[in-house]
């Protein structure tokens, strides 16, 4: 695990209030990666990890659902729209929050969703209340990530699943060179650490989970970062972001160094699937 312990919660929250604009302009409704498999449009290839999620999970029909870091509301809405899911989205910004409420109103989805501002490390659910427990693109947030494991297994009816995509530092040992690619990553997308895969298998078994798939996606998910810079320079967003939020130049400046760590394995995006024994 890589660590950058400037991050603070409160510039967490700060930056997805300020930067969720900026990813509705520079990607979509969804906050997190595209999943290619040829040439699909960044929407698709958005929808496609969401929907390849869900396969890998074995999300069934009315599954009650708990979607931490939900964004804007992205997996929320669609998990509610064509899976019929009962869902309960989590998010640390009140922007988001309301945001995502307001997206699922449109789309028709709002008897099956309901979307909090709640901190992710301390939000209480009482005991085996969901069928699948969903993160995609938080836990590189959190700052305790095997107490959150454990709290979330709490949460899962027996024989429930996680579903979890997270970016990943590479396997050890990483080079000096791979090793700062990360931090700097940490340290522009506001992640107070990031684990590698092994860290990840072992977290969610020390919290009494059984894992059914690890999952290497990183191949098939970076191109996200070149669309996204490719973007910044094309509408320049730069200009802008100075006037809102400084501090979102560097967040910015740092997608560059994402692809980088992606192509080089200084970083991997992994997606896993464990399930609490029955």
């Amino acid at each position: 695990m890589i660590s950058c312990p400037s991050v603070e919660k409160r510039v967490i929250r700060n930056h997805y209030n300020v930067s969720t604009l900026f990813y509705r302009v520079l990607w979509g409704q969804h906050i997190h990666h595209g999943l290619w498999s040829a040439d699909e449009s960044p929407k698709v290839a958005a929808r496609q990890l969401t929907e390849r999620v869900i396969r890998e999970a074995g999300v069934r029909d009315g599954d009650q659902v708990v979607d931490i870091g939900c964004g804007m509301g992205g997996s929320s809405i669609h998990l509610a729209r064509h899976h019929n899911c009962q869902v309960t989205g989590v998010t640390l910004s009140p922007f988001q929050q309301r945001w995502a409420t307001t997206s699922s109103w449109l789309n028709g989805t709002k008897k099956k969703t309901r979307f909090i501002c709640e901190d992710a490390e301390k939000v209480e659910f009482s005991p085996e209340s969901f069928d699948v427990a969903w993160s995609i693109e938080c836990t590189e947030h959190l700052f305790d990530k095997p107490a959150f494991f454990r709290r979330m297994s709490g949460w899962l009816r027996p024989g429930g699943r996680v579903a979890i995509c997270a970016w990943l530092a590479g396997d050890e040992p990483l080079d000096e060179v791979g090793r700062q690619r990360v931090y700097d990553v940490c340290e522009g997308f506001f992640c107070p650490s990031l684990g590698t895969m092994n860290d990840y298998e072992g977290w969610l078994a020390d919290a009494g989970l059984k894992m059914q798939k690890t999952l290497d996606w990183t191949d098939q998910v970076s191109r996200t970062w070149e669309i996204c810079r490719d973007r910044v320079d094309r509408l320049s967003v730069r200009p802008i972001a100075k006037l809102i939020d400084r501090g979102q130049l560097i967040f910015l400046d740092r997608f560059q160094t994402i692809l980088d760590a992606y192509n080089t394995r200084s970083m991997r995006y992994g997606c896993f699937v464990a399930e609490k024994p029955r």
